[in-house]
């Protein structure tokens, strides 16, 4: 006999600091709208996301027709690991003007490793020039060294 696919009824984004979920908003809205159990999805996220202790990430639910879930995580925001590498608490309000932070092309290639499955390239080198693009555009300069 053949297996059957379930019914997706909703496909939804949610994000929440790694490991430190809690069924309060934005996350328990979000699944009750959807009739997600929240305090199942919020146990499921924290144990996955353990690892990135305080780091937002982002999750996209698939919600099925019997009110079953899965969901996929997704890396880190590029602007938080650039803000983590530059050491800076925010990105520039003139970034052609005015510089906030300085980070190096190795530092770039890391944060390309970190988020190679998320982006829309086939290497890292072309990675590391997509995150250079929002570097540039937090006003965080890319030097040489």
């Amino acid at each position: 006999m053949a297996k059957r696919k379930k019914e997706i009824t909703a496909v939804f984004k949610v994000q929440a600091k790694g490991g430190q979920a809690t069924p309060a908003p934005p996350v328990g809205p979000a699944c009750g709208q959807y009739g997600v159990n929240p305090g199942q999805f919020v146990m499921q996220f924290n144990d996955r996301t353990k690892a990135l202790n305080g780091m937002p990430v982002t999750a996209v639910v698939t919600v099925y027709a019997d009110k079953s879930f899965e969901f996929v995580v997704k890396s880190p925001p590029a602007a938080v690991l650039l803000k983590d590498a530059a050491k800076i608490e925010k990105g520039s309000g003139i970034p052609n003007k005015e510089k906030v932070g300085k980070v190096t092309h190795k530092q770039l290639l890391e944060i390309a490793k970190v988020k190679q499955k998320d982006l829309n390239c086939f290497d890292l080198e072309a990675g590391a020039r997509i995150i250079a693009g929002t570097a540039r555009n937090m006003g965080i300069e890319i030097v040489e060294a």
